[in-house]
């Protein structure tokens, strides 16, 4: 499969492309570190999610444990700007034997998808890293963009919507990476291009997992919800923001005469 046919139901799903103005902030050299560190984050963020709906709706104790002491290391080095970087190999020994508890019909697949991209997104984790040591660009903390919060807005508080739609909204953001990686790969030097160029099938698989959980969990169909939570995604993305980030929106200053910005 090329990748134009790989992005094509990916560009459909999505409500917009990303605007010119975000490739032409995000290229510049000297946002580079930048991008690479939220990148980073982000890979770290996507690993925290599939542990916490491992944990939160279909391990025991004992299984949702090991999986946070997996993660321990990551969080720690991000936290704490800690180089020692013994542990990256670590989510080579993920295992997927979780003990689920109940008899949920969706678990057994939960668990299959979730630990599959807890472990890809670790190794991306480690390539990110890698790179960035590569150029000699060293680990700053920064802070969070505003986008998954304001995707969280949308979600349902009462189950199993709630699931339902975290479901869709880790669809959406595994959409956008993937789609963020192609936009930005033919303005990048070739190691970076070939790099994000790599990242695309597995982006691609993980949307597409999250959406198939959705629509198994749900007990209706999620068209509805599919749509108004890409409809709230497409209006992050088309927004100012005053900072670049990976999932940012348009860069504040790249429209004149307008006057605001959201930063929450």
């Amino acid at each position: 499969m090329s990748y134009q046919q790989l992005l094509a139901p990916l560009h459909a799903f999505l409500h917009c492309r990303t605007p010119q103005a975000w490739i032409d902030e995000a290229c510049k050299p000297e946002n580079l570190p930048t991008l690479l560190t939220d990148h980073l984050v982000c890979e770290l963020k996507a690993a925290q999610t599939a542990i916490w709906l491992i944990r939160k709706y279909v391990a025991d104790k004992e299984s949702g444990d090991a999986l946070l002491t997996w993660l321990k290391p990551y969080e720690n080095f991000v936290h704490s700007e800690n180089y020692d970087l013994h542990f990256l190999n670590d989510h080579k020994s993920l295992s997927k034997n979780v003990i689920i508890r109940g008899n949920l019909p969706y678990a057994d697949e939960l668990v299959e998808k979730m630990v599959m991209l807890i472990k890809e997104e670790l190794h991306h984790f480690y390539q990110v890293l890698e790179i960035m040591q590569a150029r000699h660009i060293p680990y700053v903390k920064i802070t969070a963009s505003r986008y998954a919060k304001g995707l969280l807005r949308e979600v349902i508080t009462h189950e199993p919507d709630t699931l339902v739609d975290k479901l869709i909204c880790g669809a959406y953001i595994e959409a956008r990476s993937c789609e963020r990686f192609a936009s930005l790969a033919p303005y990048l030097d070739e190691d970076l291009a070939r790099f994000y160029t790599s990242l695309l099938r597995s982006e691609a698989r993980h949307y597409q997992d999250y959406l198939a959980l959705a629509a198994r969990v749900s007990p209706v169909d999620i068209s509805m919800r599919v749509r108004k939570i890409g409809e709230a995604e497409a209006r992050l993305i088309q927004t100012l923001d005053n900072e670049l980030r990976f999932h940012s929106g348009v860069p504040g200053d790249a429209l004149s005469g307008a006057t605001t910005i959201l930063t929450s």
